[in-house]
């Protein structure tokens, strides 16, 4: 069991430079786990500052709240555990409070202040399912949710979460799980791991590094077929590898400054709400596909990739007018029409589908065609379009480990459930992760997408934005750089489409298109993410090694003893480490 889940860590060891002092940092691993195991796997970072986190010495170093029963127990296997009975209060009609949370042990941990802390243990519960949340109870009184689980009675589940300590949180805390359900909580395999702000960058920085760059060598070779020294070779990006994108509005169309300022700058675009159902058929039968279509040509006259988004939303309040007072048979029908002409429409222009918008939180159509209505919309929507990845698109599962709905679990667990829909293996499938944010919870954010990757598809982020406020700026970079660098994730999509009224939360530029503070940021990334040596020279055996942005690349090589120059095109992604190309300059 301990090797059911493929580990994955930056580095065995680093050393870093940090304002003249030398700091050796634990390693960020990124082993989770989605399967419910009959014995947990071992605490990650051998449990990090949580003292006896597998109870292997009974309860030492960890209390219980008043009144509170807790006990170690032993599996078949021979896995000990902590047992604890929740206390609850009687319950409302009885002359009693309401019922109080569930609460597991809890130990006393040493704060630090601007630290990220890492968050992961096993959970299970006395009976049934539970929402069971992680809390670190800061030293000044804080509840902080550091990640919560859907956990079962019948095995362990693995959460993975975390939570930054601020300036004014550092003193004693202390780590506990809890749930609102009257279940006796399990608890085994908990770690709590630091890292500093620096370490923390320092692991994204790596992680991109490994994940969007590869090193190339350059071999130029002269007419006789000798290796040509100090050659020049220019390097030209021709298209960035990384599919970075934002949503883009009707207000594009015959607006040459809008037009320009997006395709400059994004491989990706997703109508905001053009191909919605109320975007074509506002009135009933009265279909109309000329605004996304002409945006869609638009796209593709700059070589700009499209999502589609999106076929349904479950959400009630989203619903169109004449939709709402159906009856079954009418609702149907609808659906049928609407699903088969507009994915017919766009079938194989389109590299993604929203299948069924926020399915987690809302269910419209599963109140009213059952609890299958998703996976089978899934497979008629595959059924049509066979080149799409269908996507489940969905909120808070990146930015707020509070909601019970959107859950890294209940996702997963939705996810499984669509996908092993009769007829549905032979689909691909992809995990959207909409990311709108206020304030960014780093540690959690990781621990999700590392929970996430264990489905092994490909996972985008597809609307990330950041709510107004003086650290706007400064979140949308934590979080564009925490997702560029996290190797599961495989593209970002912005939600930042312009309106001349105002954004859904974040402008990239005023209404003459010159960028915003956000708009800086993001054109930095953008150039940053692209960086590379300009002009280097070939060594006396005529190579050059490149350090590359994965993307397309057009490579010229010229030398004094030729009169004309030679070019090459060629792309880089994660097998071309170290691959080595020869160049033939000829006379």
């Amino acid at each position: 069991m301990r090797n059911f889940v493929e580990k994955s860590v930056l580095s065995l060891l680093w050393i870093s430079l940090l304002q003249g002092c030398i700091v050796q940092s634990v390693e960020y691993d990124h082993t989770a786990s989605i399967e419910c195991l009959g014995d947990p796997m071992k605490p990650l970072y051998k449990g990090g500052i949580i003292q006896n986190g597998e109870f292997n010495n009974g309860l030492m170093g960890w209390s219980t709240r008043r009144d509170i029963k807790a006990g170690i127990r032993k599996s078949a296997s021979g896995n000990k555990f902590a047992v604890v009975q929740g206390a609850r209060s009687s319950p409302l009609g009885t002359g009693g409070a309401a019922a109080s949370p569930s609460h597991s042990v809890y130990q006393k941990i040493q704060m630090k202040g601007d630290t990220h802390y890492s968050l992961s243990a096993w959970l299970r519960v006395s009976a049934g399912t539970a929402h069971v949340r992680a809390v670190v109870k800061a030293p000044n009184g804080e509840n902080i949710t550091a990640g919560a689980i859907d956990a079962q009675s019948g095995c362990w589940t693995m959460l993975k979460g975390g939570m930054t300590a601020r300036a004014y949180h550092y003193g004693q805390g202390e780590v506990f799980f809890e749930s609102d359900a009257p279940v006796d909580i399990w608890v085994d395999s908990v770690s709590l791991q630091p890292f500093s702000f620096e370490e923390w960058d320092a692991h994204a920085r790596q992680s991109a590094n490994k994940a969007r760059r590869s090193t190339v060598k350059i071999v130029a070779r002269g007419p006789d077929g000798q290796p040509m020294a100090n050659a020049n070779v220019s390097i030209q990006l021709l298209r960035a590898g990384f599919p970075f994108g934002n949503a883009m509005t009707k207000e594009i169309l015959g607006n040459p400054a809008y037009e320009k300022w997006f395709f400059s700058r994004f491989t990706v675009a997703t109508m905001e709400n053009e191909m919605k159902w109320y975007g074509t058929e506002w009135a009933q039968n009265q279909e109309d596909y000329r605004t996304p279509d002409a945006m869609m040509a638009l796209a593709q006259k700059y070589g700009v990739k499209v999502r589609g988004h999106n076929v349904f939303w479950d959400d009630q309040s989203s619903q169109l007018k004449w939709v709402m007072p159906m009856n079954l048979n009418q609702l149907k029908a609808a659906m049928q029409k609407r699903l088969k002409n507009v994915v017919s429409r766009y079938a194989g222009r389109l590299i993604h589908w929203d299948v069924v918008n926020e399915n987690l939180h809302f269910n419209f159509f599963e109140t009213k065609l059952g609890p299958n209505a998703s996976p089978l919309i899934y497979q008629q929507v595959g059924q049509i379009d066979h080149t799409a990845i269908l996507f489940m698109n969905e909120f808070n599962t990146l930015e707020q480990p509070m909601d019970p709905n959107g859950t890294p679990t209940k996702y997963v667990a939705k996810m499984k459930l669509i996908q092993g829909y009769p007829g549905n293996g032979g689909f691909k499938f992809g995990v959207g992760l909409e990311s709108h944010f206020t304030t960014p919870n780093l540690p959690y954010m990781r621990g999700a997408l590392d929970t996430l990757a264990q489905l092994k598809l490909p996972i985008w982020m597809t609307e990330v934005d950041v709510v107004k406020g003086p650290n706007q700026v400064k979140f949308l970079e934590q979080v564009l750089r925490e997702g560029y660098a996290h190797p599961g994730v495989q593209g970002i999509v912005m939600w930042a489409a312009w309106h001349p009224y105002g954004c859904y939360v974040m402008c990239l530029t005023d209404n003459s298109f010159k960028n915003l503070p956000v708009g800086d940021l993001v054109d930095k990334l953008i150039a940053e993410w692209k960086t590379h040596k300009t002009s280097p020279a070939t060594d006396a055996n005529g190579m050059v090694e490149l350090d590359l942005a994965h993307g397309d690349y057009k490579l010229t090589v010229d030398h004094p003893s030729q009169t004309t120059a030679v070019s090459h095109t060629m792309t880089v992604d994660a097998g071309s480490a170290a691959s080595e190309h020869i160049i033939s300059v000829k006379t």
